[in-house]
């Protein structure tokens, strides 16, 4: 049987969510606790929505485990909970404070955590303003020098929508396309000041956020004008001029599937290799 795992984690002192020899990773942290719980001689192996780099963050990660079901089962003991309920418990007190399981359940039939999804969300955040930089915060919000456009960044971005070939904004990685569908970038100022930029797609291919991020900061601060992104985009290739941001500004929010019914139409739609039309 296939078990949803909803969970939120800290990314500061991880190498990342994809598991790693000699290295922390959440992916890591989340297989021994979960070979632990179910007293598995293997490691519990998982598939994940979105494989975010060191440092980056989550709130709304969604993971898949393939399990036996009696084995499932016995997780209850005693209990007369069900074996989700006491799962979720009992990996709570399993795993370090910078993990937060938020839900754990019984998979539908045709769910798969990384295929099936519909979109993923984003969210990347900037104080462009010293005297209100916050302690508290800084393992989550990213430093820029200088006052930043909020609008003119998101005008820049704006023009960034739609299926395209993302190659100017992601490391290429051999056999694999970097055609995706961008369905939403646009950035807003906080209450508490910071500039907050939300972006969300199909999928994203591997420092892409972050370098979407990095094309229109130069925007926001009058280095590009609003057209620069565009046209980088057009041209295909990366280009130096754009940085990749931090990692630690970048939090994955939310993934999001469809109906149980169109799961594994989606998937299969999903795991065909993306290409422009025409």
């Amino acid at each position: 049987m296939r078990i949803r795992i909803d969970l939120g984690y800290d990314g500061t002192a991880f190498s990342g969510w994809a598991a790693q020899p000699q290295r922390r990773t959440v992916e890591g942290v989340l297989s021994a606790a979960l070979t632990t719980l179910l007293r598995s001689p293997e490691p519990v192996r998982l598939v994940v929505a979105g494989r975010t780099d060191a440092g980056v963050h989550a709130r709304g990660q969604v993971a898949h485990a393939d399990v036996d079901p009696r084995v499932w089962e016995a997780v209850r003991g005693r209990s007369e909970r069900p074996a989700e309920e006491v799962a979720a418990t009992r990996l709570r007190g399993i795993l370090p404070p910078d993990v937060g399981i938020r839900a754990v359940s019984r998979a539908p039939e045709g769910f798969d955590a990384r295929f099936s999804a519909l979109r993923r969300r984003y969210l990347y955040r900037l104080c462009d303003d010293p005297t209100r930089a916050d302690p508290l915060r800084r393992h989550d919000t990213a430093l820029v020098r200088g006052p930043l456009d909020v609008e003119a960044m998101s005008d820049a971005a704006g023009r960034l929508l739609g299926l395209h070939d993302f190659a100017a904004f992601c490391r290429r990685r051999e056999g694999a396309t970097t055609v995706r569908t961008l369905l939403a970038h646009e950035w807003s100022r906080a209450p508490d000041g910071t500039v907050e930029g939300t972006v969300v797609a199909d999928a994203f291919c591997h420092s892409m956020v972050r370098a979407l991020v990095g094309a229109v900061v130069p925007v926001g601060l009058g280095r590009f004008g609003r057209d620069v992104p565009a046209d980088l985009l057009a041209a295909g290739v990366r280009d130096p001029r754009v940085r990749v941001m931090p990692a630690h500004g970048l939090s994955l929010e939310e993934v999001v599937y469809p109906p149980d019914a169109e799961l594994s139409a989606r998937a299969d739609e999903a795991r065909a290799t993306r290409l422009m039309p025409g």
